[in-house]
């Protein structure tokens, strides 16, 4: 029998070996990593290669060709639904708001993935319904307060300013009570004070004892956020490791960044002392 320390030294989420193969073509070759709890990992890579299909794969969208994933020991399903239900949330690329639903209701949709009121108590609306609903309520006003939206939960969210969007979409994936929150590309488009404001964010998060993976192209970002980084090529790990492990590696300078190494080492110095 495990002991209470063996499990917390454990990973948390696991994937091992994962390919991906549509028709002829491999988006994802033998990917592994692990992520730690409260633990901050950032996945690289340049435009294609495979960020996006790793994270349909952990969250059950994608069945993969090959490997394992798996959250605490137990391998998730292939799923969407019962992958958030296990504890593995996401937000997308593009935004997926509910445009003509309040900011409080859009939160609400996340909750329903935790509320367990039974058919005849949702037809009735009984007790065990009235009490769920406000319970509900209550855990959505807390995580908009979390991401300091409380002042617009009756807004519609397609009125929110783009910044304000994205947080909103990380409330809704927080509604689920995640143990892992996959986070895909949460700055692009954000100004410096949004992104230094998003950071602060994702800190507060792991901090409430949430696991996160982010994919991002600001790599500068990233290497003052991350505990670890894991960088894709073409579908593969090429590199893994802590942010200077990653940031110095020649390899990850030239097939990221597109420049032989000695072209760019004033920009990973600059990026070193702005951190």
């Amino acid at each position: 029998m495990s002991s209470a320390s063996d499990r917390s030294a454990a990973p948390l989420l696991e994937a091992s070996g994962v390919s991906m193969v549509f028709g002829g073509l491999t988006a994802l070759n033998n990917v592994s990593l692990t992520v730690g709890r409260e633990e901050v990992l950032g996945l690289i890579g340049p435009n294609g290669a495979g960020k996006t299909t790793f994270f349909n794969c952990l969250t059950g969208q994608y069945v993969p060709t090959s490997g394992r994933i798996s959250l605490d020991g137990t391998t998730l399903p292939s799923d969407p639904a019962k992958v958030a239900a296990a504890g593995v949330a996401r937000t997308f690329q593009n935004i997926r708001l509910f445009p003509n639903m309040s900011v409080l209701e859009n939160v609400l949709v996340g909750r329903h993935v935790r509320m367990r009121q039974g058919a005849i108590a949702s037809i009735f609306h009984g007790p065990g319904f009235r009490k769920g609903e406000r319970l509900a309520r209550e855990r959505s006003r807390e995580l908009l307060d979390f991401v300091g939206l409380s002042q617009v939960e009756g807004e519609l969210s397609r009125n929110l300013p783009y910044g304000d969007q994205r947080r909103l979409e990380i409330a809704r994936a927080l509604a689920t009570e995640p143990s892992v929150l996959l986070l895909d590309e949460p700055t692009a488009g954000m100004n410096p004070q949004e992104t230094e404001d998003t950071r602060q964010l994702i800190f507060a998060i792991r901090d409430s004892g949430v696991s996160v993976i982010v994919i991002e192209h600001d790599t500068k970002f990233i290497f003052g956020l991350c505990d670890h980084v894991v960088v894709l090529v073409q579908g593969e790990v090429l590199v893994a490791g802590t942010p200077d492990v990653v940031r110095d590696d020649p390899r990850v300078i030239e097939a990221y960044l597109g420049k032989p190494p000695e072209d760019v080492a004033g920009t990973a110095t600059e990026g070193e002392e702005g951190r």
